[in-house]
């Protein structure tokens, strides 16, 4: 009897030291617009829900689904902020937590950037506080943003408007004074134009006929270049996609010809694997500090659109000999992945 429990001990055993080391996509079941950084240890995860912020907090992104997570700001009703809540992103700089979110009061035309502070070291704990709206220059249509620090100043991207009249979106970037403050002129980096990054009918009277997006911009550093990794098309079509900016570490990044647009998608729908409309990723490094992964949200269906069908998934990436990141085609759902390396 002794010996039959033991041996299914260790069968137990087996199979969850064997689930550690394996995961499989999507880490969840929904989770548009998924973001993640890591800092002292634990990974800090958070993606669209529509109406809070919300973050997970995990040693490894692989256990996403078991990770702590945390509800840390709701926004009061009837503000101008208050609906639509989009792509959250969590940074910290200068000893603070930060989130930058999209939001509007219940109008797409309002959508504008918003900013949280924490001065708490764990963003789970502490109080997050709303300083304010980030006006980016001229103050137009703003969604996606996000930031870096690089050589000792700080730089904000987003996707915005030309103008007041929704009909196409664009990449822009401009620097900032602090984390919360946007300073100077914005710079118009990419706008849609080849015709992977022109795909967007509507079929809706409260919508423009077709919408040209360029949206989701997210650095990513490697070496002595810097890349900026865009999603283009409509994301309620199954041609979004993912398209790439490269520029000089040491450039002007605020001048339009530092950086060179690639003529094709890096990252793009795989009927074969059955992965569709990927694109709005983040970027993270294993626990080792020796992997880099991207993180992105796709869907599992043709025609499934932009709503909460939208699932989040990771997959290493690799760098090509110019330097280039190289990654690769979308993996299928419940393929075996071997977890981040810790």
């Amino acid at each position: 009897m002794k010996a039959h429990i033991i041996a299914v001990f260790l069968v137990l055993f087996g199979t969850i030291a064997n689930a550690q080391k394996t995961f499989t996509n999507p880490l969840l079941p929904t989770g548009p617009d998924p973001w993640a950084i890591y800092k002292d240890g634990y990974y800090y995860y958070t993606n669209s829900t529509g109406h809070n912020i919300t973050i997970w907090k995990t040693k490894n992104i692989a256990y996403l689904s078991s990770a702590e997570k945390k509800v840390v700001w709701t926004p009061s009703p009837g503000k101008e902020y208050s609906k639509e809540l989009w792509a959250p992103e969590i940074h910290f700089f200068q000893n603070k937590w930060y989130v930058y979110f999209a939001a509007d009061s219940g109008n797409n035309n309002d959508h504008r950037m918003y900013v949280l502070e924490n001065a708490s070291a764990d963003p789970l704990q502490g109080e997050w506080i709303l300083k304010g709206k980030l006006t980016t220059p001229e103050d137009k249509w703003s969604i996606d943003g996000s930031a870096i620090e690089l050589n000792g100043k700080l730089y904000f991207i987003w996707s915005g408007w030309k103008g007041d009249v929704n009909g196409e979106q664009d990449i822009y970037i401009a620097a900032m004074k602090n984390p919360w403050t946007i300073e100077g002129n914005r710079t118009l980096l990419s706008k849609p134009e080849y015709e992977w990054e022109l795909n967007g009918d509507l079929n809706s009277p409260n919508d423009p006929a077709h919408v040209s997006v360029n949206e989701g911009p997210e650095f990513l550093v490697h070496n002595d270049k810097i890349f900026l990794i865009y999603s283009a098309s409509g994301c309620w079509t199954d041609r979004y996609a993912l398209g790439m900016l490269t520029a000089n570490v040491d450039a002007d990044l605020l001048d339009a010809a530092s950086w060179k647009k690639s003529a094709t998608p890096v990252f793009q729908s795989s009927a074969a694997n059955k992965v569709y409309a990927p694109g709005h990723n983040s970027f993270f490094v294993s626990p080792n500090g020796k992997e880099n992964w991207i993180l992105y949200h796709a869907n599992s269906n043709p025609g499934d659109g932009c709503g909460n069908k939208r699932s989040p998934r990771a997959q290493k990436f690799t760098w090509n000999a110019d330097g280039t990141p190289n990654f690769g085609e979308p993996v299928a759902e419940g393929v075996q992945l071997d977890v981040p390396a810790e």
